[in-house]
């Protein structure tokens, strides 16, 4: 677990380290986020959590036998990874693990085509994932579909059906399934997938290490030599935010409960920062830290988030997971060292009894507790299932609770004391804080 150390305004060596314009920047590998995002995606199967690099494996396997080059490969390697950008639901995941094809398959086909065309370096990615649930004999007579999307969108829908037809067989050694596989992809050949890349997947899947390279051993071989021949491609800090906004937006799209959740903490927190003084640098990556904190909720069932009445003991435990897994999806971000801690710690408490680390105030980046308020605050001001929003009175009244009770830092919560107007716009997007 990393080390995050409490803010120290007087400290000269924090003051030198975040003063403004002393040119520090976020040097960030979108490559290690596009991981990360696979990661969280991943998290929807709530027990199967590799089904976007099995799809981006075969697919980049199936793309040698077809003589593609490597930048093409790994282009289809990392469609792969965020073909299923568009789902957050665990509803619909299961439809896609359970039915080869079923009527609402489009609705997330879209979703994530909007949410990757709004992002440049990604934007590539938008179309194939649009009609990745798309069969060829549709896409083969389209005059709208580029011949090279349908391909990549086609293999990308291929190597999806795969590996749901092998998903079960997976815990058991999928070999024995193979050649059942292997037949029933063929018996669709011409009406779901293109015929030449039948052949392709056909001859890919002959050997035996292409199967066994699913498996978690060999998948996390082929993470690893994946990761070792890319390209670094370093994000600015704008598009980091960007990326941040879109993260968010999967997961606040969860339910309708949730909508909007993510991007008001961050409004919130970021303008609780800059209210305390805290540089301009690390109220952008506040911000930042506000939108990806939730990220763990992807693995919560949606009969959970949706409950229209509080939580049982066992439901409360499964939630109490997900700042944990934020934490797992963000720690291997080169660059994100300081944010990761900030988001995942967003239910820790001063006096050490909050989770999932149990770390005292002392541990505690002003940081954290930062959003530790904003996201309380959000919370209780946004309808949920069992309660409309309260007003700003009716939170301020709580967090009176929780001060005597030494749930949350006196000073932080002072700046919503001052200025509750304000922080309900910040929290709601009614209006920016004058």
């Amino acid at each position: 677990m990393p080390g995050s150390r409490k803010y120290d305004e007087h400290d000269p060596a924090d003051a030198a380290s975040r003063a403004p314009g002393d040119g520090m920047v976020l040097h960030v590998d979108l490559r290690h986020v596009v991981h990360a995002l696979s990661d969280a995606l991943d998290l929807v199967g709530i027990d199967d959590v590799n089904h976007g690099k099995r799809v981006g494996t075969m697919a980049a396997e199936c793309g040698r036998v077809l003589g593609l080059g490597e930048d093409d490969r790994n282009f289809l390697f990392d469609l792969g990874l965020l073909h299923d950008i568009g789902v957050s639901s665990t509803r619909t995941h299961r439809h896609l693990v359970t039915e080869f094809d079923w009527k609402g398959s489009q609705a997330h086909c879209q979703r994530g085509c909007e949410l990757l065309q709004g992002f440049q370096p990604l934007a590539a990615m938008a179309l194939p994932v649009r009609y990745h649930h798309t069969r060829w004999d549709s896409l083969a007579d389209s005059a709208e579909v580029d011949g090279r999307v349908a391909l990549q969108a086609n293999l990308v829908f291929l190597t999806d059906r795969v590996d749901a037809l092998a998903a079960p067989h997976y815990a058991a050694g999928v070999l024995g399934a193979a050649a059942d596989i292997r037949a029933q992809i063929a018996l669709h050949a011409g009406s779901y997938f293109a015929p030449h890349l039948v052949d392709a997947f056909e001859r890919a899947s002959a050997s035996e290490a292409f199967w066994l390279q699913l498996e978690p051993r060999g998948l996390g071989a082929v993470l690893h030599d994946m990761a070792a021949r890319q390209a670094p491609y370093r994000a600015t800090l704008p598009q980091l935010r960007q990326l941040a906004e879109l993260f968010a937006r999967i997961v606040d799209s969860k339910s309708r409960y949730t909508a909007e959740h993510s991007q008001g903490v961050a409004r919130l927190a970021r303008h609780m920062a800059a209210c305390m003084g805290l540089p301009r640098l690390q109220c952008d990556k506040l911000e930042i830290a506000g939108l990806l904190h939730d990220l763990g909720k992807l693995r919560i069932p949606d009969e959970i988030l949706d409950k229209p009445g509080p939580l049982d003991e066992r439901e409360r435990r499964i939630m109490h997971t997900h700042s944990f897994e934020t934490f797992q999806i963000l720690r291997n971000i080169r660059g994100l060292e300081e944010i990761t801690p900030w988001a995942a710690y967003h239910h820790e408490e001063p006096d050490g009894s909050g989770y999932p680390f149990r770390l005292a105030g002392a541990q505690l980046a002003v940081e954290a507790r930062i959003l530790r308020v904003a996201d309380i605050f959000q919370a209780m001001v946004q309808d949920r299932p069992y309660r409309k929003g309260l007003n700003a009175q009716q939170v301020l009244a709580f967090f009176d609770t929780l001060l005597a009770q030494g749930r949350v830092d006196a000073h932080i919560v002072a700046v919503l004391q001052a200025d509750p107007e304000a922080a309900m716009a910040c929290a709601l997007g009614c209006a920016a804080p004058a």
